[in-house]
């Protein structure tokens, strides 16, 4: 039987998916899969009753797929639709475990770079003595700062970027000015990397996306930021065992070619909050998640 897939509604009418993923509904409906609407405005307002309301009673196991949603968001989104007799494929658990860098990290340590991090609440003020013992075990030079999900390398130089870990002032101006910017969408905590080098094509990281389904790589598309088409194709044979180590029915993993010529896993996701490039077919991801 095919599966179907929640999508977040359109704010402006109701009754119809969200814009930016209704060509992918559409491909879903076109594999005999069906769709069924969940308000994530009400859903990240704490009311998972009225998020959950267009739902039909009795769907069974349905996957989701939509923009990100908190972690607890996301659990009591399952407590509400379980009440409503539907059984979301990926776990709270496994959602969280995907979805933000310490439930991930373990299984990924050799495979991605040196990462610490420490709880952080929106608009948290971070003390310099802190951060130096954060960055203190991480390997000497330069770093990424990010939350437990994302960063903002789109402000690379005043946000993201720490060009000597060292370098207590330095470090913590760029991390209170990513908790800034952050505001109230912080994730989880302060996040430090150590930086690594990769290599680039016309200026942009060479860099792929993964989706993994049962520990196994189904479909490989460009990052969503990333203006080339298809092209790459990544090695691998050392990131698989660490996604089934990992453990979760749906994964993402965005992988970039590092200068030495190493394919180094970036970041991991859940595959039901990733975005898609715009090159990317809908068809495919839809047929995936219906037929299996």
């Amino acid at each position: 039987m095919p599966m179907p897939v929640l999508y977040c509604r359109d704010a402006f009418n109701p009754r119809r998916v969200d814009e930016h993923f209704a060509p992918e509904a559409r491909e879903v409906r076109a594999c005999g899969g069906a769709v069924a609407l969940i308000d994530h405005d009400a859903l990240l307002r704490g009311d998972a009753r009225e998020a959950v309301a267009q739902v039909p009673a009795g769907l069974g196991r349905a996957w989701y797929r939509g923009w990100m949603i908190p972690s607890d968001r996301y659990a009591a989104l399952a407590e509400a639709l379980n009440r409503r007799g539907t059984e979301l494929v990926v776990t709270p658990e496994q959602y969280r475990k995907s979805h933000e860098l310490p439930g991930w990290y373990a299984m990924f340590a050799e495979v991605t770079p040196a990462s610490v991090w420490r709880p952080t609440e929106p608009g948290g003020m971070v003390t310099a003595e802190d951060l130096a013992a954060l960055a203190a075990s991480l390997p000497s030079g330069a770093g990424i700062v990010k939350d437990y999900v994302k960063s903002r390398k789109h402000e690379w130089e005043q946000a993201c970027f720490v060009p000597d870990l060292a370098d207590a002032v330095g470090l913590t101006r760029i991390v209170r000015r990513f908790v800034e910017l952050q505001e109230e969408f912080l994730a989880g905590g302060i996040v430090l990397r150590a930086f690594e080098a990769f290599s680039r094509l016309e200026s942009v990281a060479a860099e792929v996306r993964v989706w993994w389904l049962d520990g196994e790589p189904r479909w490989l598309t460009p990052h969503p930021d990333s203006p080339f088409g298809r092209g790459l194709v990544p090695d691998l044979d050392h990131v698989r065992p660490a996604v089934r180590r990992l453990g979760c029915r749906f994964v993402t993993t965005d992988v970039a070619l590092r200068t030495d010529g190493v394919w180094r896993v970036v970041e991991v996701g859940d595959g039901q909050v990733s975005d898609l490039h715009r090159s990317s077919s809908r068809a495919e991801l839809a047929a995936l998640l219906v037929g299996s």
